[in-house]
């Protein structure tokens, strides 16, 4: 399974927000560390505030931050949001639709994929590679 470049660039924000957790973050910060488009940015932002993943600060020295601890947020909860209910396979035009039994098991293996992910929160991903720390901590210092 690939996942999408939107999901990509949410668990990257993600990960950079856990590692920040000490302070709100702005969009142009994560625009320039990951060298991301900032549309892209903005719009992802949007929708993972919407749905409780992040939470936003308005004002001059507002910004982004985790809606909960990096402890309290799965990594399949957020791909379950951004991956939506994409199909592994699109069977619109296939003459095996609807007497093929391969449906059941593509969406079981999904449904597998996401349970693994539910499993793993951001601080376990960071516990995974500490050496994300000192990347993302020496870059903001730099």
């Amino acid at each position: 399974m690939k996942l999408t470049r939107y999901s990509d660039y949410a668990l990257r924000i993600s990960l950079y927000l856990a590692v920040r957790s000490d302070r709100l973050v702005t969009i142009p910060e994560i625009v320039e560390v990951y060298d991301l488009p900032k549309g892209n940015v903005m719009k992802l932002a949007t929708d993972l505030v919407r749905v409780g993943v992040l939470e936003s600060v308005r004002g001059r020295s507002g910004g982004l931050r985790l809606a909960r601890a990096p402890e309290g947020l799965s990594v399949g909860e957020i791909l379950r949001h951004t991956e939506g209910d994409t199909r592994l396979v699109d069977c619109s035009n296939c003459v095996l639709a609807g007497a093929c039994g391969l449906v059941c098991v593509l969406n079981e293996a999904k449904q597998a994929f996401f349970k693994v992910l539910d499993g793993y929160t951001l601080q376990d991903v960071l516990d995974k590679q500490p050496a994300i720390l000192d990347r993302f901590l020496s870059d903001a210092a730099g």
